[in-house]
């Protein structure tokens, strides 16, 4: 199982699941971020913390918490 956290800089893959708590599920969906969208990742932070992607034609920084909570496939 590969969460968005394991995807390296310069890949794309696609969403399949979001995991967490509701309030949880609900921020990262309100962010653009559902089911068979598919992420770029553009940057990490030296320290692994934030991650930059691209989706939907704009870009965005979630925190590694969050990115360890969205499930991904190649």
């Amino acid at each position: 199982m590969k969460t968005l956290k394991d995807i390296k800089v310069g890949q794309k893959a696609v969403v399949k699941k979001i995991k967490g708590d509701g309030p949880t599920i609900r921020r990262l969906m309100d962010m653009g971020i559902t089911r068979k969208t598919e992420i770029y990742v553009r940057k990490v932070a030296p320290l692994g913390d934030p991650i930059q992607i691209s989706l939907r034609g704009f870009e965005l920084t979630v925190r590694k918490k969050d990115a360890e909570s969205i499930i991904m496939e190649e």
